[in-house]
């Protein structure tokens, strides 16, 4: 691909992956008010529910999403091999804006069916980043690949600054009379559909359409053998599988951690995931870019996966929220350049001609470690504690540590 269409394909790369996290982090202040805090008046169950319940339904309605993204992924990966990124891309998208759609339906309805078909159309249609990562990978040189999947990883802390930040506010219906918990749904639903113009009017094309057919949505189990079978990544995998399932656990409850021992409300929620955007954001711009050229990938990932299982396990000790602020930079630094660096180094050990495959395989991996995690939160939560999820997050990711330290070695 020529300079001209690399410069011009990467901002609009980066604006997708922008909108589409930002019409995700849009909701992540508002669900857990639908099912894990009854005081909420957005609550959807009915009164005299046990709380516990609440915790479990919502570890499900978390977990299917990646769930269903880990059997469309591989599929929308090659997809983009045979039929080129950016049909992928708009299609996927388009999925998503739906998605949002019957989510109102379901809330105005008060239907859980309703919400759970809309959570899988959305994991079907939404395994795009792997698309995205791809395409940043067709048109940059190896050496950059590391620096430019940061800013993936930038927009993601961006599309985590805003998203939060505006659910919260949308949602709060005190500050405007017209602003209720449909409100942040409408607005993801419409980012979704102007992400998807973007596509359609201004992306180039980065890859050369290949032809051939995609494999069966039941590929996916067949690459967990064939991720195994990779001697170059099949360790990178099993860490990104361990760390991502770590991440996984402290994503899903921490709005339910912050409802338990601090009385977040959704507008509290959102300014905090907002205040950590902030601080993921800077490390995946700013210093990944600067030490990416000073260590190499694997030196990098063994420092940040340890001090990032720490900072998970921090959570416990704040009573207080200037404890609870003061464990976010650290805890962004570690983990941001984990998020950055592990998908960076799959590509490097993949070859040119298989980077849609090999990308799509590891967000399968990734989807996996995704939708196990939620699923058994909501029991853990119930059982035991609200909080007992994000514990075990930090225990996870100081697997996914071990398994790195002792099995990848640089190249």
């Amino acid at each position: 691909m020529s300079n001209i269409h690399s410069r011009r394909a990467l901002p609009i790369i980066f604006f997708t992956v922008l909108l589409d996290m930002i019409s995700i982090g849009i909701l992540i202040p508002v669900i857990p008010q639908l099912l894990a805090n009854p005081d909420s008046p957005f609550f959807l169950l009915s009164k005299g529910t046990p709380i516990s319940y609440g915790y479990i339904i919502l570890g499900i309605l978390i977990g299917v999403l990646p769930l269903a993204q880990f059997f469309a992924t591989p599929v929308l990966g090659e997809l983009s091999d045979i039929y080129g990124r950016k049909k992928v891309l708009a299609v996927s998208l388009a999925g998503t804006s739906v998605s949002y759609i019957l989510f109102i339906i379901g809330i105005l309805t008060k239907s859980l069916t309703i919400l759970f078909i809309a959570r899988i159309l959305d994991g079907i249609t939404g395994g795009n980043i792997s698309v995205a990562q791809a395409a940043i990978a067709d048109v940059t040189a190896e050496k950059d690949r590391a620096k430019n999947f940061g800013l993936i990883g930038a927009a993601y802390g961006l599309g985590f600054i805003a998203g939060p930040l505006i659910g919260g506010i949308l949602s709060d219906h005190t500050l405007f009379t017209s602003f209720s918990i449909l409100t942040p749904f409408v607005i993801a639903a419409g980012l979704s559909a102007l992400d998807v113009l973007a596509i359609i009017f201004i992306l180039p094309e980065t890859h050369k359409p290949e032809g051939g057919t995609p494999s069966s949505w039941l590929s996916a189990l067949k690459h967990l053998t064939v991720a195994y079978s990779m001697k170059r990544l099949r360790y990178v995998f099993a860490s990104n599988f361990f760390f991502q399932a770590g991440f996984s656990f402290f994503a899903t409850f921490l709005s339910v951690y912050l409802i338990h021992r601090f009385g977040f409300g959704e507008k509290g929620i959102g300014l905090y995931l907002a205040y950590g955007g902030i601080w993921i954001a800077l490390v995946q711009a700013f210093i990944s870019r600067y030490i990416s050229s000073r260590y190499n990938d694997v030196s990098i990932l063994r420092w940040s996966l340890f001090f990032g299982s720490l900072t998970i396990l921090a959570y416990y000790f704040p009573h207080s929220i200037i404890g609870l602020m003061l464990i976010v930079p650290l805890f962004s630094l570690a983990n941001g350049l984990a998020m950055a660096y592990l998908p960076a180094l799959v590509s490097k050990r993949a070859s040119a001609a298989m980077q849609g495959e090999v990308l799509g395989i590891n967000m399968s991996v990734t989807s996996l470690a995704q939708a196990i995690p939620p699923i058994l939160s909501g029991f853990l939560a119930a059982e035991l504690a609200p909080e007992t999820p994000v514990y075990v997050a930090g225990i996870v990711v100081f697997v996914a540590w071990l398994i790195f330290t002792w099995k990848v070695r640089p190249e």
